[in-house]
């Protein structure tokens, strides 16, 4: 069974549009990118809470969440694992691990949008072609990039896990936005001040937004 290649797609006999229309609304991937620090967990979970107390089915995948289970790191894996799954299917932070971390989340978040629900994602993903890769896998108009535009002044002042200050002492290596380059989207569906608006006010500017694209009714 490990050289098994006769894997096949098979298709649903309930449709995607059928449950968008139990659902009450359509099916898409909401990806918040931006420096650490700058808002997107805080403003993905305030939108997840505002569509759920309206009644729309959604789901938040946060970076740090996923690398507690999906996307373990090698060192979690080894503990429950051993080394040797560890090595394999662990992930760590260098651009290849990055790429792999998105790729996955982005098919499972095209999973949560064929079922007609609403995937959230907040996400660093600093390099634009992996998010550009994930975009392409899903249909136009389904894929919903929301730049977080943050200061680094403003990101490094909030600093909540303390990652800015060890990345400029040199303790840590690699950080986005510091020793490692952050691509912002050239062309996001949207653009959010988190240096400049509650999460509140920015959550409700993606709502207005869902609405005006007639994927949540107004």
């Amino acid at each position: 069974m490990g050289n098994n290649t006769e894997v096949y797609w098979h298709e649903h006999m309930v449709s995607r549009a059928e449950r968008e229309v139990l659902n009450g609304h359509k099916g898409c991937v909401i990806w918040f990118t931006g420096l650490s620090a700058s808002g997107k967990s805080t403003i993905a979970n305030t939108l997840d809470h505002k569509l759920s107390q309206n009644r729309v089915h959604c789901a938040v995948l946060d970076g740090d969440n996923v690398r507690h289970s999906l996307n373990a790191g090698t060192q979690m894996l080894r503990e429950n694992h051993g080394n040797d799954f560890a090595e394999r299917f662990g992930l760590g932070f260098s651009a290849i691990d990055r790429e792999e971390n998105i790729r996955r989340i982005g098919a499972v978040a095209n999973l949560f949008s064929q079922a007609g629900m609403i995937a959230i994602t907040a996400f660093i993903s600093p390099y634009r072609i992996d998010r550009d890769r994930v975009r392409n896998t899903l249909l136009p108009g389904e894929f919903i990039e929301i730049f977080v535009d943050t200061p680094i002044s403003v990101c490094e002042a909030r600093d909540p896990k303390g990652l800015y200050k060890k990345a400029r002492a040199g303790e840590l290596k690699g950080f986005t936005g510091i020793d490692d380059p952050y691509e912002p989207p050239v062309s996001p569906e949207m653009v959010l001040f988190g240096g400049e608006k509650t999460p509140d006010v920015l959550a409700n500017e993606v709502i207005s937004f869902l609405k005006h694209n007639a994927i949540i009714e107004k």
